[in-house]
This record gives C-alpha cells, structure tokens and sequence, in this order.
C-alpha cells in the first residue's frame, strides 16, 4: 500500500479540528501508518518550503508554522497520495469544493489547515524528514476484507 504524509497545521491545532480531521481519513478506509506531535523550527521550514524560501511571504509561513506544535502523521492505502490530496481539497480555502477537509474548515488561502505530499516521490522525502523507520508501523487492520476486494490488497 502507498504512504503519504501530512501536516495538521497550526490552524487546525487552534481550532481543535485535529480528532475531526484525521477522523475523515479513517472513515475513508485510509490507515494512520505513523503520527506525532512536534514544534517546528525554522530549519525544518526551510527545508521542506524549499521552494518558497526566496518569496517575499516565507517569513510570514515561517511565523504561522511556529505558532503552535502541529501534528504529522504518515497515512496509508491504495492510491494514498491522490485519495488523501482530492479529500484536502484545493489550496485556497475559499476555492476548495464542499465536502474537502479545506472546504469545510477553512477560509484562508495560507491558514489552510493542512499539507498533504503532492506525489508518491515527495511524499517518500518528507515522511523521512518527520519521520524515523521505527516511528512508522506497518500492520493490516481488521478492516481490511471489508474496505478492499482481494484483488485490491
């Protein structure tokens, strides 16, 4: 099964939507692989907005980041990437479709709830960014006859 990687961002943390976002996924059948709290630092930021890091609104994302702790987690299932980036919903809030994580909790274009890996290869980056080997656990839930055909697993 794939993995992909998100950040429940400091939005997410203040408005205590943390339980009702992950809560989405696990109902869609996706599993939680790997999951922890941590306070970001501006080297890890730097890191993984890479592309940004040049743009006149990195020290605004930086300071937004910090904020809080925030919540990473590595969540697994067929097709993980592409299911986990269509139930988070566009960038911008206000353009994310109803029924999205963003388009249900969010307004902001930047205090946007969450990350999620936009490709099987970044996820892969940033899971080993977050996570250690040994912070990621690999078990079948009893659910899965139930989520998945034979031919799916």
């Amino acid at each position: 099964m794939e993995q992909t990687f998100i950040i429940l961002k400091p939005s997410t943390i203040t408005r205590g939507l943390a339980g009702e976002v992950l809560k989405r996924f696990e109902r869609k059948g996706l599993v939680i692989a790997g999951i922890k709290m941590m306070q970001l630092s501006e080297e890890i930021l730097r890191e993984h907005y890479a592309h940004l890091v040049d743009r006149p609104f990195f020290p605004w994302i930086v300071e937004s980041m910090m904020r809080t702790p925030v919540i990473v987690a590595v969540i697994k299932g067929d097709d993980a990437v592409a299911v986990v980036r269509t139930m988070t919903g566009a960038t911008n809030c206000r353009k994310a479709a109803p029924g999205t994580i963003r388009g249900d909790f969010g307004m902001s274009g930047q205090e946007n709830i969450i990350h999620a890996s936009d490709s099987p290869e970044s996820a892969e980056i940033e899971i080993k960014r977050f996570f250690k080997p040994e912070e990621i656990f690999d078990y079948t839930p009893l659910t899965l006859p139930v989520l998945y055909a034979p031919d799916e697993v």
